[in-house]
């Protein structure tokens, strides 16, 4: 490997660094730094920008506290908090190690969203202690995005940051996914020429991502939806579920089935992978036809996309290199730029629900088997999406301007 390539000094060479691996010469460094916004040339500026102009503007804010939106950078940067125990998929590597994924995730934010976000890597894994911390980092900030805390203490730490904070909270594991799977889906059957209510999906995987997905296609209308983890299908029969189990069996698998995983997919028309299994091609040939499968897991689908294509009328992934990605790059930073535009207290349903349906928009008139999500590049994707939350937040009314 390549950080066993050292040199005297305890260091990566810079040669072998870049012979081996371009990515560690591309993060030498870092990928991200500070750029000020205003001017410091001479005692004018610094005057104004510092002491004793400063304390003019921090006065203000003290007696009208809503005014720190307007003068601060605080609406229009987000925090990016994680603990390091569920990185991509590479699983607990701690808070050091997540921090290339957190600052990638931050230029993500800003070259799609043109949203600012600081990487936060908290040195605790403790419910309490994470939702104590951020907590009170909060009021530096418009925004959190939670990112790669395990399940299932990632459902809590978000529930009770919402609670107590009056600013959108999203973990983006769960809804960033949930969004963009709903709105290819619905772009897959548009293509299909059936309504969502017409569909039973299975989804493979009952962590947070999968969870999220349950909840959206429920909410968005989907006709029945069975969920599975390690042990089959997540069914009110069963007696080992968590509490976020419990729950999810009781919104969904309205059939009642029980069993394995291959015996829900059996009939069914989609199937959404998010667990990184395998599922055997005999379980996709007994789908439905012209089913869709969305096989997410990375690098290795649950399905390879070229079988799946033998008996699935649409195939999606969470690759770059096949058609249909599903990146969460196409929902969170349009999200947060839309839920800062208007200064939005939370995220809500609706407003999931509106980024999903702009998101399929974008493709709408370009539909074919291998365009029912746009690419993260599409230049509409981030301003249709930020447009159609900042829209929803003024009709459910928690936007404050």
């Amino acid at each position: 490997m390549a950080a066993e390539i050292v040199n005297s000094q305890g260091k990566l060479d810079g040669d072998v660094e870049s012979a081996i691996d371009p990515a560690f010469a591309l993060h030498r460094g870092g990928k991200m730094a500070v750029r000020a916004t205003v001017p410091v040339r001479d005692a004018d500026d610094l005057s104004l920008a510092y002491t004793p102009g400063v304390a003019k503007v921090c006065s203000a804010i003290a007696e009208q506290p809503e005014l720190v939106h307007d003068y601060t950078w605080k609406s229009q940067v987000v925090a990016v908090v994680t603990d390091g125990t569920a990185v991509l998929g590479l699983g607990d590597i701690g808070p050091q190690a997540s921090l290339p994924v957190m600052e990638g995730k931050a230029i993500l934010f800003k070259q799609f969203g043109g949203v600012d976000a600081v990487p936060i890597a908290l040195d605790c894994t403790d419910v309490d202690e994470i939702v104590e911390t951020v907590v009170r980092l909060a009021p530096s900030f418009g925004g959190v995005n939670l990112e790669d805390i395990s399940a299932p203490r990632c459902f809590e730490i978000e529930r009770r940051l919402q609670e107590r904070l009056d600013i959108p909270v999203f973990h983006d594991d769960q809804h960033g996914t949930a969004i963009v799977t709903l709105a290819a889906l619905r772009n897959a059957a548009r293509l299909r020429g059936v309504a969502l209510g017409e569909l039973r999906a299975v989804i493979s995987g009952a962590g947070a991502a999968g969870v999220a997905i349950a909840k959206i296609l429920v909410e968005a209308g989907i006709g029945d939806v069975a969920v599975c983890d390690r042990k089959g299908i997540v069914s009110a029969g069963r007696t080992d579920l968590t509490d976020v189990k419990r729950e999810l069996a009781g919104f969904t698998n309205k059939a009642k089935l029980s069993g394995s995983l291959e015996s829900a997919m059996d009939g069914a028309d989609v199937f959404i992978g998010v667990s990184g299994g395998t599922v055997p091609e005999e379980a996709v040939a007994r789908m439905a036809k012209d089913a869709f499968v969305f096989a997410m897991a990375n690098p290795t689908p649950e399905i390879h996309p070229d079988v799946a294509r033998g008996y699935a009328s649409v195939v999606a992934t969470g690759r770059s290199d096949y058609p249909n990605q599903i990146n969460n790059v196409l929902a969170f930073p349009g999200i947060f730029a839309g839920a800062l535009q208007v200064r939005a207290s939370k995220i809500t349903e609706g407003m999931k629900l509106a980024a999903a349906e702009a998101l399929a928009a974008v493709v709408a008139d370009e539909l074919s088997a291998d365009c029912v999500i746009p690419s993260p590049f599409d230049e509409r994707v981030a301003p249709a999406v930020t447009s159609a939350v900042a829209a929803a937040a003024r009709a459910e009314g928690v936007a404050r301007r």
